[in-house]
């Protein structure tokens, strides 16, 4: 199959989200052990980390990862020291293997495949022992754009820098609120919830992909 065959087509790329999709949530799985250790409330605590990992700029590389922790820590009081809490959510994000293999299948079809995340230098140190991003056409990561998936426009520039139509990428994420952004600049999206959800759901928009759960 050549490219201009698989050009033709309504979907060109397919874009995953990494934490909750390509592998386990280390973010939030994390941040709900570490409240579990310092006896704080697991959603309210989750809600001040996220909000604090936007508010620092660390999400987009504008800040370090010693001020993030130094802001969360002013805004619950949590005691664990740094190593403590990155290594409670490195540890969580464990690659999902038949998503992987999901990949693969795309690329091999001829669909230009990538990773489109909310992350931080993390990535690239789960990378390094993980070696993920090659299954991968591109890896799109906040900390290096300088922009994250709560800024709608992210969507449309990558879509400008990968050369085609926002219509014409398929993005998979657990956030509701990164797809329906996604959704509003013209974006095909699933919702990824369970695997067997997702399944039904890719194999609408991309008949005839062999599934390898």
């Amino acid at each position: 199959m050549n490219r201009e065959e698989v050009f033709n087509r309504q979907t060109e790329a397919v874009l995953f989200d990494f934490g909750g999709v390509i592998a386990e949530e280390g973010f939030r799985e994390g941040l709900f052990a570490i409240s579990s250790n310092s006896k704080l409330d697991p959603a309210e605590f989750f809600k001040i980390a996220s909000d604090a990992i936007y508010d620092t700029g660390y999400i987009i590389g504008k800040a370090s990862e010693c001020s993030y922790w130094d802001l969360l820590r002013r805004r619950t009081g949590v005691s664990m020291s740094n190593l403590e809490m990155r290594l409670e959510i490195l540890r969580r994000f464990n690659l999902r293997p038949w998503m992987l293999r999901i990949v693969d299948k795309l690329r091999q079809q001829g669909y230009f495949v990538a990773l489109l995340s909310d992350q931080t230098n993390w990535l690239d140190e789960l990378d390094a022992t993980g070696h993920f991003s090659g299954r991968f056409d591109a890896v799109f990561n906040s900390y290096h754009l300088g922009k994250g998936k709560k800024d709608a426009s992210i969507f449309t520039d990558v879509a400008s820098l990968l050369g085609i139509d926002p219509q014409s990428c398929l993005f998979v994420d657990d956030n509701p609120g990164n797809i329906s952004r996604a959704s509003s600049v013209g974006y095909q999206t699933i919702l990824y919830r369970t695997p067997e959800s997702f399944a039904e759901a890719v194999l609408q928009l991309i008949p005839g992909l062999d599934l390898v759960m």
